[in-house]
């Protein structure tokens, strides 16, 4: 392996012609500057320079190396600037993947924050209920996932996950149709319901056994403005989270809260640290969360 130092100061010498140029270019001293092409000759086993008179010059195989070392050198300033440009947060890409409700309502506001903080960071968004983001996370296809839990529930393997936010559910029913006092889901048993598809309404079903019964499922929908039209319809009730509510509200519903909530946090796989702009987008997202 030929040693960085010395493949310095050969190009040096190509540069600028003279091993007293090399030195001064380098802040060397001209002994040190012969120490290292010496040490280059014996490491690559050719003449990189011939004496001429009182100054050098390169053999044929000296000037292949150095164009070869300026190319070299070249590449890995690029990487060290690159580098310092990432960890100093003025550049870099995170690739973050998010659940529709907090893409609506989250996200927007925490890449204002970045525009304003951080603007050279770049971020690429994908939509990506938990299960899948935790794959995309799993195979590398992203860098962070804004997802939810509900409480009692395990995490998945090799994820790790920061709460970011508590995100309260309600009761959504049409307008005008609403009891007084605090909810009681018992009073809805015999009412049709709107849930989601199968792998999400478990928590529905759960607020329900509490309750006493089993919704009758009258309509499903992952699309909550969807879900919504169908309350205001006058086709069932369902259970929202906030942040869903926040996204869209239809005029026609009335939101009544629970004594119930999901966890909002933020995941990525394995264990910190990890790199500055992925820190950079998980503080603001934890920030405007916060507001």
């Amino acid at each position: 392996m030929i040693d960085l130092r010395r493949l310095e100061a050969l190009v040096a010498v190509h540069r600028t012609g003279t091993v007293s140029g090399a030195a001064a270019a380098l802040h060397y001293g001209q002994p040190t500057i012969s120490h290292h092409l010496r040490r280059l000759e014996a490491e690559t086993g050719a003449v990189l320079l011939q004496r001429v008179g009182r100054g050098v010059r390169l053999t044929p195989e000296g000037e292949r190396l150095a164009r070869r070392g300026e190319e070299i050198l070249g590449l890995l300033a690029r990487a060290e600037a690159e580098l310092a440009a990432a960890t100093s947060l003025q550049s870099g890409r995170v690739r973050l993947a998010a659940f529709p409700s907090g893409a609506a309502t989250l996200v927007p506001d925490a890449i204002s924050l970045l525009a304003t903080c951080h603007p050279g960071i770049e971020l690429d968004l994908v939509e990506a209920e938990p299960p899948e983001a935790h794959e995309l996370l799993r195979a590398g296809e992203i860098d962070l996932a804004l997802t939810f839990a509900y409480p009692g529930r395990p995490e998945p393997e090799q994820i790790t996950v920061v709460p970011v936010v508590d995100d309260p559910l309600y009761l959504v029913t049409p307008q005008g149709r609403e009891p007084e006092g605090p909810v009681d889901l018992a009073d809805y048993a015999a009412t049709g319901w709107i849930a989601g598809c199968e792998r999400c309404r478990r928590e529905l079903l759960s607020l329900c056994a509490d309750a006493g019964f089993t919704p009758a499922i009258a309509f499903a929908s992952d699309d909550y403005v969807a879900v919504q039209s169908l309350v205001a319809s006058g086709l069932g009730v369902t259970v929202l989270p906030g942040l869903a509510l926040r996204a869209h509200q239809h005029r026609d519903v009335v939101r009544r809260p629970l004594a119930a909530h999901r966890r909002v946090q933020l995941a990525t796989y394995g264990a910190p640290p990890r790199p500055a702009a992925v820190d950079a987008v998980a503080a603001a997202l934890t920030e405007v969360a916060a507001r």
